[in-house]
């Protein structure tokens, strides 16, 4: 986020740009036209640099969205780095670089804190145990939930849940790593 003064020019755009409502019947023909005109004034104005930056850095960051994007609707899927590089269209070593800087951690990282929470979720609201809850988002081995629960969450997932059904939140202490 960013703040800096505005012009004249500015203002004034996008005050025409809200007279428009006026008259509707003339939004479909200088609606696009004012637009372009804030956009304009936007770049010249004091941070336009900073716009045509994060514009340029944009493909990148939308291609690592898409991975994210792709792992939160597939988490409980076996994850295959190169897939998940395919999704993004970049290649492996980009992924993580761009991933890691978007996410502050690794895909895999990041689809266990999503199976994690996911899993904690389905015990709280449908009642399952541990074990279930592992299967369903996509654990092989309920000892290996059970260790990365803990670790995560800073207590087994029994205890876990009975406190917050009690409403004894924990505080997570422990990073997950």
């Amino acid at each position: 986020m960013a703040i800096g003064e505005t012009t004249v020019e500015l203002v004034n755009a996008c005050s025409r740009l809200i007279d428009l409502l006026d008259p509707p019947q003339d939004i479909p023909f200088f609606g696009k036209l004012i637009q372009r005109e804030i956009i304009y004034r936007l770049l010249q104005g004091t941070q336009g640099q900073r716009l045509r930056a994060m514009a340029t850095l944009g493909d990148q960051s939308h291609r690592t969205a898409k991975a994210v994007a792709w792992l939160r609707a597939n988490y409980q899927k076996p994850l295959r780095v190169e897939q998940l590089a395919t999704v993004a269209g970049m290649s492996r070593s980009t992924l993580h670089h761009h991933f890691r800087a978007l996410t502050a951690m690794s895909p895999l990282q990041f689809q266990k804190q999503l199976r994690l929470r996911a899993a904690r979720q389905h015990m709280l609201t449908n009642d399952l145990d541990a074990a279930s809850a592992a299967f369903e988002v996509g654990y092989e081995s309920a000892s290996q939930f059970n260790r990365e629960y803990r670790r995560f969450f800073g207590q087994p997932p029994i205890r876990d849940i009975k406190a917050l059904r009690n409403g004894k939140v924990v505080a997570i202490t422990a990073a997950y790593r």
